[in-house]
Parts: C-alpha cells; structure tokens; sequence
C-alpha cells in the first residue's frame, strides 16, 4: 500500500468516466497521488465508481467491489468506498449487502468523500479535471439525467431530470482543455437533443455545438447519444458548415416496427425513422450513423423482428450494437409487461441481428480501400500506428493501422493516408 496513494476504478460508460476525472481532480487538489488503474491498485484508499444500467453491468460492479472487499480483508488496502449509478440506484441494499465497505455515495454526492477524508472541495476546479485519455482528446459531458420515459429504461430512475450545463460554462471548459492540449471532444449526455430545453425553453444543441466549433484549437466534434423524436434539424446546417464537426451521429433507435415502437414508449413512428434516416443522408452527405438496437422486449413478434432486419438493410449503418431486452425492476416495463420471451429467442435475434451487421460492416469498410482519409493518431501498437478517421469514436469503433515504416508519427497529430486493405472492421493504411 502507498500512503497518500488513492485508487480510482472507473465502471460503465463514458460519463462515469467524467465524474471519475472530477473527484481526481479534486483529490490530487487535496494533496492525494491518485491513480486510474483496476488492474494495478497500489493505494491505501480505493474508489470505485459503478455502473447499474443493465444487469451485466451491475454484476461487474458488483464483482469489483467483493475485489476491493477481499483485498481489505486481507489487509492491502485501507479504506473502500464506493460511488456511482448502482450505489444511487441500491443504495440501502448494498448497505445491508456488503457492509466491509466504508461508505457509499451515489451518483451526484460524490463531493462528500472529500469532506469524510477530512478535505475540502476546491471549487475553482469546478470545471477542471485530471484526464484519464490521452491527452488530445476528451469526453465532454453537457447535461445530465433524462426525461425520457422508454419503458425498459431504468436510466430516469438514476438520474433523474434532464439538467442542462449553462453553455458558458461548457465553453469555458473546452477553451480550458484546448489550452492544455485537447483537439478532439466526444460530446456525450443521457440524451444529447434535450440539451437546453430546461434552461433557455428550446433545444440549443445546434447553438452550442456551432459556439464549440468556432473556437480555435477545436478540431473535431463528435455526437454521442442523440434520440430521434423531435431531432433538432438546424444540427445539419452545424455539420455540413464547420469541418471541424465530424460527419458522425450516435442516435439509439431500439426498434423499427410501430407496435415495438408504442410498447417502448419511444414518442417515434416507423415512418418517422425512415425519414429521419434519410434526411440525415441528404443533409449531410458521408454521414457514418451509429445506432443501439434492441431485440427480445415484450411484445416482440417474429414480425416485428423481421421488419427490424429489413431495417438494417434498408438503412446500412456505418456502425450497430444490439443487445437483448433484460428486465429491471422500476421501469415501466417490469411493472405492466411480461418478460415472456424466451431467452433462447433473445439470442438467436440478437445472432442474427450481429450477423446481419458484420456483413454490413464488411462492405463499408471494404468499399473506403483506396480512398484517402484523415486520421488521428491514438497510439502505438508493435509495429503499427493506430488511429481513427473523423468516423470513428475511440474505444467503440473501427480503427485504421498504420505501418511503422521509420517516420516518427507523435501522438495526437493527424496525419493523411491511403487505405489499401481492410478486414471486417479495421483499416489498413499507408502516409501519403
């Protein structure tokens, strides 16, 4: 164990990921080393940071926090505590559960721990953060909570209300983290297109990325996690205008046919999706479209399934994750539907659906070898350079692999190649 030492273990999605950046900050503000390593814990104080969307995701927390439990039992750490979307969302349970642990927070009180490790919150680092990226790019968190009412979702239940963060502040961060060294921000919020509509009556997404874009040092804007019901349409002009705005949306569909559509409570018709697929093709040409589907919720018929497929055909997205409907208690759905779907069923759509997209995958990136792209270099693998092009979001998406051939490439510069080979998802490239 290192004195002074503390140990950050980040679960779940990027915004966890903020949160955790925040506390580091604060910490290390404090006087405290701070590490961001689950594989490697070598401090006396240990924070885990959990997810409790979906039941994998509450298992892994789980399984991490009986991890710390055991090692403090045997006596190589000190002291364990525990914060994020499971200890909001069970918080009395875990209490009861798993008592070794030494306090728990939930998702918007993590501030309290300085104040039990005897510190103090440094508010003129409200906006500031101890990035765990690399240093050229970084996730930017505009909002929190959302007021959507999907009916599998236990999200709202976490969160609670949409919050929007006053854009000054947002653009204050960004020219803060420009200054020390980010080119590339990840958008990202519960629910992107709400942004705004609590704090200046309208959607000011559009307003907000236009702002972002315009600032220099800026040089790509990528959009995670959009809805479809009400998509605020002046965010074609944004995109097709500024070239630092990547030609990528992350929009989370979950299903095509109007009875799925009415049982998850989405406020979106098949007709609807159709067009605004097709407005996004139009409006903003080479657009790479991402999107989240779901099969096995209830009420699913073969039917319904098979116009999902002819979906995905019709639609040919750049990039596709599925996954299979698992109830949660709280939500809508555990509370008025029957989980009737066979598991097996579950999977074999969900097979299929994958199957489906692989082939899709393939001939998009199979059709970009000879084309010319930018890229931005991540890092280096052996005797590769891996990086991405504006369509692709680090961690989630394909990567392009670029030959070391004895030209120094640093990290974070961008760089323009040829793409001369490809497998199901990967790119190979060599520098022009």
């Amino acid at each position: 164990m290192r004195k002074n030492t503390i140990d950050i273990i980040t679960l779940g999605c990027s915004k966890n990921l903020v949160d955790s950046e925040k506390l580091m900050k604060q910490l290390e503000a404090n006087g405290y080393k701070v590490t961001h390593d689950s594989e490697n814990p070598q401090g006396e104080i240990a924070v885990i940071n959990t997810c409790g969307f979906i039941g994998d995701a509450k298992e892994e927390s789980i399984n991490m926090i009986l991890e710390f439990c055991q090692a403090k039992e045997e006596g190589r750490l000190k002291k364990l505590y525990v914060m994020g979307c499971l200890s909001e969302r069970y918080l009395k349970e875990l209490k009861m559960e798993i008592p070794q642990v030494d306090k728990f927070y939930g998702k918007f009180n993590w501030n309290e721990l300085l104040a039990d490790l005897g510190k103090n919150y440094h508010s003129e680092f409200a906006i500031e953060r101890h990035l765990t990226t690399p240093k050229h790019y970084a996730y930017l968190k505009i909002s929190e909570g959302c007021d959507r009412k999907c009916s599998y979702c236990a999200i709202p239940i976490i969160t609670g209300h949409h919050v929007s963060r006053p854009m000054d502040e947002i653009l204050d961060e960004v020219r803060l983290l420009v200054s020390k060294g980010v080119k590339e921000f990840q958008v990202i919020a519960q629910e992107l297109t709400y942004y705004g509509v609590d704090l200046y009556k309208k959607q000011m997404l559009p307003e907000l990325i236009e702002r972002i874009a315009e600032i220099p040092g800026v040089k790509w804007i990528r959009l995670h996690y959009a809805y479809p019901a009400h998509f605020p349409e002046d965010l074609f002009r944004v995109m097709r205008e500024h070239e630092n705005v990547c030609k990528y949306m992350d929009i989370a569909l979950q299903h095509i046919s109007d009875n799925m559509l009415k049982m998850m409570r989405r406020h979106v018709t098949k007709e609807e999706t159709y067009a605004l697929i097709e407005r996004f093709r139009k409006e903003v040409p080479g657009i790479h479209l991402r999107t989240t589907l779901m099969v096995g919720h209830p009420g699913e018929t073969e039917a319904d399934f098979e116009e999902l497929k002819e979906f995905i055909r019709w639609a040919r997205f750049e990039r596709m994750g599925a996954f299979a409907y698992s109830e949660e208690e709280g939500t809508y759905s555990a509370r008025h539907y029957k989980d009737e779907i066979p598991q097996e069923t579950k999977q074999r759509r969900l097979d299929e659906l994958m199957s489906l997209q692989q082939e899709i995958s393939n001939e998009i990136t199979h059709s970009k070898i000879g084309k010319e792209f930018k890229v931005i270099i991540d890092r280096k693998e052996g005797e590769y350079y891996i990086g991405r092009t504006e369509f692709d979001s680090p961690e989630v998406d394909p990567e392009v692999l670029i030959k070391d051939e004895g030209k120094r490439l640093n990290i974070g510069s961008f760089h323009r190649v040829e793409v001369y080979d490809a497998d199901d998802f990967d790119l190979y490239a060599r520098l022009i």
